[in-house]
Formats: structure tokens, C-alpha cells, sequence
């Protein structure tokens, strides 16, 4: 094999492509970066069986070929020559040689039969949706999903397409994100569960544009083809909590306030409580004002809210992070807050639209 090729061109793709490979494996392949050259392109991927990533790029193609390179190496050292036009070059002993400006570098290449192959879905299932509506569905949605490996399949965030909507959904056993945004066009009604890290890397290649992605489902995998990227995913099987069995509907406290007061507020009340690791903050709701406190063993915090209250008084508290993390995910500027008891869940939802519900349990407190 031998090509020339961008730098920068180069550089960016095996940036991408090097999120797919595995730091965490005891095959040697599965930590490599696939480079494929046919015609005039030149294909990069790599893959830890879950998460698959290829991109494409041009490139003047001398002698066809394919080649598996030593993932973290060939990143770091490639990144460092974006400025440089760059002449891959793979002799019969499996040797890449580097060529830029009067110098060279050499990598052992590992077997490229050995690479795995990467599923292929494009003529399957699928549905469209803008680009910024996906990357602000994940964004609302994913900081919810459950971190530990306790239930795994809580690890995801569960998709459900139907022919106007799609709705993500998220839990960890303490709080849940439901999230609603409009589909574009679909081509069959169903549900999957999408893990969070997946997610979180097709969030990173999305822009905030109005252009349409499509996202081909298949038999338990994802594909999404973002600008020459093709990120594939396997989805998690089993099956998912029934979180509308655990959302409330009768509530005898409802307030509504400003989003970024109540996110400063929690912020700094929230400094004392991380000093005892408890993470408390009570919430005491009253007429017009909702006080916040939090206490440790070098002081107390307490901040005054204004808020629009209908319904009763009500003392109640909550882990701090689980409140700012929801906040951060929302971009609305007045929020409602709706409360049944000092034991039951709240319930966050925009005083505007229907667009998401975000619950958080309680931590019980002793009066």
C-alpha cells in the first residue's frame, strides 16, 4: 500500500476513528486503527465490538492496500503532522513508513486479517430528525443514565421512534430524563437502547443545523453517517424500567421559578454540603419564597428564592448534584417544579413547552 495524503486531512480522521478503539482488551487488534486505500479515497476505522467508528478521506492512491496500525501511537504521532503533506508507505515485511518533508518514521503494522469485520446496516430500518434536534436530545437525556454496573441495561438511553416523535428516555434509580423531539420521516415505529457512551460520541461529531440525519436501525445496531463519519453501535437487550409507572400525576405543590437563580443557588449551597460528601440541600417552600439551606461543620448556607407558588407548604430535600445536573441539561429560562410530598419525587418541566420531564427522588430528612 502506498498514499499520499493531507496531514490535517489525516489527522482529523484518525482523531475521530480513534474513539472506536479499545483501551480496555487483551486483543492487541482491537486497539488498532484499520486504513483501508481504494481509487481515491482512503478509509480509517476502528472497533471494541460495541462502538465502531469510519471515516473517509481523499487521498492520491499509488498502490491499493489495507493496513491495522497500533491505535494510540499512530494518533499521537500523526496529530503532530497536520501541517505536513504525508506518503504512507507499507512494504512486504508489514512496515509502514511515514514520510514528511525530509524525514521518516517506521511502525510494525499488525495483521489486518485479524481486524473484525464492521456491521454493515444501511438498508435497513430508519429514521431522520435535524441535526440539532438529535444533538439537544442527547444532551437533555443522557446525563441521567446510570453510571454503574449494577443493572447495565440502565447504562443506555432508550429510544422511541414513532411517526411524529422521538422520545429518549433515562434513569439511574434516582432521577429520570424524558425527553420529546420531532422525527422528520420515519420508516417503521419501534424502540431501542442506545448505551450512553455511544451516544455521547455521536453527540460530539453533531453541530447545531437544521440539515437532516438519518439513523439506520438494524438487527441490535445503530448507524449514523455524519459527514463522511459512520459511527455503528450495538444496542443493549433486555428490558427497560416502565418509567411512566413511576412518574406522579397529582401534585399539591406547584411552583414556578427562574431556572439560572434557583442553578446559582444550588451551586453555592451545595459548597458546604459536599465538605460532609451527603450532598443535601433542603428546599423549605412558603408563599412567595423557596429558602435553600445546607449545613456542615464550617457553617451554613441559606438562599432565598422567588417563586410563584400554588398549592401547599412544603419542607423537602434533595442530593445537589441530581438538581444541577438537571438544570445544566435545560436551556429554559422559567422552570416548574411540582411536588406531592415530602417523600414522593419532584417533577421538572418547562413552563413553556411539553419538550421534557425530568423526576428526582427525595432524600428523607429528620425534622
Amino acid at each position: 500500500m502506498k498514499i499520499i495524503c493531507d496531514g490535517a486531512d489525516l489527522s482529523e480522521a484518525v482523531l475521530k476513528v480513534s474513539k472506536g478503539t479499545s483501551s480496555k482488551t487483551t486483543n492487541p487488534i482491537l486497539e488498532g486503527i484499520k486504513v483501508v486505500a481504494e481509487e481515491d479515497y482512503v478509509t480509517l476505522s476502528a472497533t471494541d465490538l460495541e462502538l465502531s467508528v469510519e471515516k473517509t478521506i481523499r487521498a492520491m492512491v499509488q498502490i491499493e492496500g489495507e493496513m491495522v496500525v497500533p491505535g494510540k501511537f499512530f494518533c499521537e504521532y500523526i496529530k503532530k503532522l497536520n501541517n505536513e503533506q504525508i506518503e504512507l508507505n507499507v512494504d512486504e515485511k508489514n512496515m509502514l513508513s511515514i514520510k514528511y518533508t525530509d524525514s521518516v518514521g517506521k511502525i510494525q503494522c499488525l495483521n489486518a486479517n485479524e481486524f473484525p469485520q464492521i456491521k454493515q446496516i444501511e438498508d435497513s430500518a430508519y429514521f431522520e430528525m435535524k441535526e440539532k434536534d438529535l444533538k439537544s436530545l442527547i444532551a437533555k437525556s443522557i446525563y441521567a443514565v446510570a453510571t454503574e454496573d449494577v443493572r447495565p441495561i440502565l447504562k443506555g438511553v432508550k429510544l422511541e421512534v414513532s411517526k411524529d416523535k422521538v422520545t429518549a428516555v433515562a434513569l439511574d434509580g434516582y432521577r429520570l430524563a424524558v425527553v420529546h423531539k420531532p422525527v422528520l420521516n420515519t420508516t417503521a415505529e419501534f424502540s431501542c437502547i442506545i448505551p450512553a457512551r455511544s451516544l455521547n460520541e455521536i453527540s460530539k461529531l453533531l453541530g447545531d443545523e437544521d440539515k437532516t440525519i438519518r439513523l439506520n436501525i438494524g438487527r441490535n445496531y445503530l448507524m449514523v453517517d455524519i459527514d463522511n463519519t459512520k459511527l455503528t453501535t450495538r444496542l443493549l437487550e433486555g428490558d427497560f424500567i416502565n418509567y411512566s409507572q413511576i412518574i406522579p400525576t397529582d401534585f399539591n405543590t406547584n411552583i414556578v421559578l427562574n431556572k439560572d437563580q434557583l442553578l446559582d443557588a444550588l451551586e453555592r449551597a451545595s459548597l458546604l454540603s459536599r465538605v460532609d460528601r451527603n450532598n443535601l440541600v433542603k428546599f423549605e417552600i412558603s408563599d412567595k419564597v423557596m429558602k435553600l439551606s445546607s449545613k456542615s461543620e464550617i457553617g451554613d448556607i441559606k438562599e432565598n428564592i422567588t417563586i410563584s407558588l400554588t398549592g401547599n407548604d412544603l419542607n423537602i430535600a434533595f442530593n445537589a448534584r441530581y438538581f444541577t445536573e438537571a438544570l445544566r441539561a435545560t436551556s429554559d429560562e422559567f422552570l416548574k417544579l411540582k411536588f406531592t410530598s415530602a417523600v414522593s419525587p419532584c417533577v421538572i418541566t418547562s413552563n413553556d413547552t411539553d419538550e421534557f420531564l425530568y423526576l428526582i427522588l427525595p432524600v428523607r430528612i429528620m425534622n
